[in-house]
């Protein structure tokens, strides 16, 4: 009977020993990046702001560039109305796709939207201030949750932006709203560290 048990019992061993082979785990790129991505770094909030930072300005210069080239071709209004709603605008869908960042074009009227956070709605309110009181914009990030950071920036008056898409408000004014996951602006630092040459 114990011989019977011993033999079970190293079968079982094997069958266990062949299931468990490193050649059963595929070691593919994707899952060595994603072992990588879930070590512990020591990231600093400054370190979080200053990509934010980065990252906001390099978007918006370019969706900016697209809408202004886009409203500036187009002929009628039903077209212009859609560009400003951020329609049919490739780069923009392309950046916001790659980025995993929510892009939005704000008015005066959004000082009032309940949909924003009241951090949101009073640094649009200083952006509405200065606009009446013609003076300079800056760019903003505000931390609105443990996983969400937004990157606001106003587009210049003169800009035919603020002129046809909100040129019928007291004040024209048009800000950039970029909503920005934590979780992709520490992928995107550690993408940045990568590509840093070794000294």
């Amino acid at each position: 009977m114990n011989r019977l048990t011993s033999l079970t019992s190293a079968l079982l061993l094997a069958v266990v020993i062949t299931r468990c082979t490193p050649d059963r785990v595929k070691y593919t790129p994707e899952l060595k990046q994603q072992m990588a991505d879930m070590k512990i770094k020591r990231v600093t909030n400054a370190d979080l702001v200053e990509t934010v930072d980065e990252l906001g300005g390099k978007v918006t210069a370019v969706v900016e560039k697209e809408l202004t080239d886009s409203l500036t071709k187009a002929a009628d209004a039903g077209r212009k109305a859609q560009l400003c709603q951020l329609q049919n605008l490739p780069r923009l869908d392309a950046i916001s796709k790659k980025y995993g960042v929510t892009i939005q074009l704000l008015g005066p009227a959004d000082v009032q939207n309940k949909t924003l956070d009241a951090k949101e709605r009073e640094v649009l309110d200083a952006y509405l201030y200065n606009a009446e009181q013609k003076q300079s914009q800056i760019a903003n990030i505000q931390k609105i949750n443990d996983t969400t950071y937004i990157y606001n920036a106003a587009v210049p008056t003169e800009n035919v932006i603020c002129q046809i898409c909100f040129g019928t408000e007291k004040t024209p004014l048009a800000v950039w709203r970029l909503a920005i996951n934590k979780r992709d602006v520490v992928l995107r630092m550690n993408a940045s560290v990568k590509k840093k040459p070794a000294n």
